[in-house]
């Protein structure tokens, strides 16, 4: 019988009958790898085998499981509160980011409760990982390491040893002994990641899968992978700062878009209970173009300094740049600010920027945005105890912005005195003796209250 062979694309999951020098669906060159096709069983085969009978989902029994906490706060609260029996989690980074010496240190919390912990190595040798462990000071004996790639040897070494929590590192380089492709492939890593989360439902041990990036910041591998989890992780590390964000994905026992902040160290991964304080803490405060916005990253409110700077410009078209900020809201923001409050910035060079190397996407910084552009082109020094945030409008109206009363409690918390928000904020909090609330409906009216402009 001939064996049948099919070519696919590395980058993406393209499958196509002959070799193909660009892929067609994401565009990448010399991509494509050859790959033997599995024979599929037919219908003939399960012909006389009873069919699975439904059940209704009433009378299903729902049992409740309990979480597993690691001891690491941040890490627990990104997972929903803890890491779920059964559950699969993809976790993608750089090289040297720090996703092993992360989870060196929260299977070492693990084993220092009691709980019996595997970590599958197929990159480092165990001399290697225990080089690590001493620096971290997360040595146990509860701590069990096999180096092994491939698929069949670790399930049973699972199976013989049945740890309690499993950490695969990396999913890139295992694979099956019965696929000619290597270690890498897009059908290696579907086919061990498909395998991983199959084996773990059925013996109930969490499973956490490390996985790569592309230069694109994708998981190296198709997408297909994480659809096979339950959770998806990304590290992130902001240029030149000695923090890392983990951000969720996905996740099927807790929400997303949340992210977890942790500060890389002499000695590992320490968790940052309070962000906020870590992003203002380089802020300058009489400096004009600075202005504070309380911004949220899934359920968590931050406080992030929103950095302007006008400057005449030395070229026939000024620039807008932005920096950790959509570059097309600034440019909407900009003609906002000259037809309604007719500032002249047609000549003007503009920069904008998240400090903290922070990502922000949500609309509710506009309003923060427009008064740091305000307050670097007229040198007027925001209140450096005052929050703003709101929506700006394309008619210079400010509109309302989810979860105000979260954003308001953590100005609060961080020793702020007042609040520019938008006219439609209602919420038992009002405003007290400590803290001001000042509601606006127009970009005019928000800037008068901010600068004190006549205008």
């Amino acid at each position: 019988m001939k064996t049948k062979v099919r070519y696919v694309c590395q980058a993406c999951g393209y499958q196509a009958p002959k070799w193909l020098g660009k892929c067609p669906q994401c565009g990448q060159w010399e991509t494509f790898a050859e790959e033997v096709v599995q024979p599929v069983s037919t219908g003939r085969a399960l012909k006389g085998q009873k069919a699975v009978e439904p059940v209704p989902l009433d009378r299903i029994e729902g049992e409740r499981e309990e979480r597993i906490h690691t001891g690491i706060g941040e890490f627990d609260r990104i997972l929903g509160g803890g890491i779920m029996p059964a559950s699969v989690v993809l976790v993608g980074g750089e090289p040297g980011i720090g996703k092993s010496t992360l989870f060196l240190q929260v299977l070492n919390h693990l084993a220092t409760r009691g709980l019996r912990v595997l970590y599958v190595s197929g990159e480092e040798s165990p001399n290697q990982i225990r080089l690590r462990a001493q620096r971290l000071h997360a040595v146990s004996d509860r701590v069990y390491v096999v180096f092994e790639t491939m698929y069949e040897m670790i399930e049973g070494t699972i199976r013989e040893t049945m740890p309690e929590i499993v950490v695969i590192d990396s999913i890139q380089t295992m694979h099956l002994g019965e696929l000619p492709s290597s270690p890498g492939s897009v059908g290696q890593i579907r086919e061990t990641g498909g395998r991983f989360a199959r084996f773990a439902k059925t013996l109930g041990i969490p499973i956490f899968l490390i996985g790569h990036v592309t230069k694109e910041g994708a998981i190296a591998g198709p997408k297909v992978l994480e659809h096979l989890v339950d959770a998806v992780l990304y590290f992130e590390s902001p240029k030149d700062q000695p923090f890392r964000i983990l951000r969720g994905i996905k996740n099927r026992y807790g929400p997303t878009n949340e992210i977890a902040v942790f500060e890389m160290t002499g000695e590992g991964i320490r968790e940052v209970t309070n962000p906020s304080e870590l992003f203002m803490g380089q802020r300058s405060k009489e400096t004009p173009g600075s202005v504070v916005v309380p911004c949220l990253e899934g359920s968590r409110p931050l406080l992030v300094e929103i950095q302007a700077l006008v400057t005449p410009t030395n070229f026939g078209v000024p620039r807008r740049t932005a920096i950790g900020l959509d570059p097309n809201r600034l440019a909407l923001l900009v003609a906002v600010l000259e037809k309604k409050m007719g500032m002249p910035l047609g000549e003007q060079d503009i920069f904008v920027n998240a400090a903290g190397g922070l990502r922000i996407v949500e609309t509710a910084v506009d309003l923060g945005v427009v008064a740091a552009i305000a307050s670097s082109f007229y040198e007027q020094v925001v209140p450096s105890e005052m929050v703003v945030f709101g929506e700006v409008g394309l008619a210079g109206e400010v509109r309302g912005v989810m979860q105000g009363d979260v954003r308001v409690q953590e100005a609060m918390r961080m020793g702020f005195d007042a609040c520019v928000c938008p006219q439609t904020y209602s919420s038992h909090l009002a405003s007290t003796k400590k803290f001001t609330i000042l509601k606006v409906a127009e970009v005019k009216d928000a800037l008068k209250k901010i600068l004190n402009l006549k205008r």
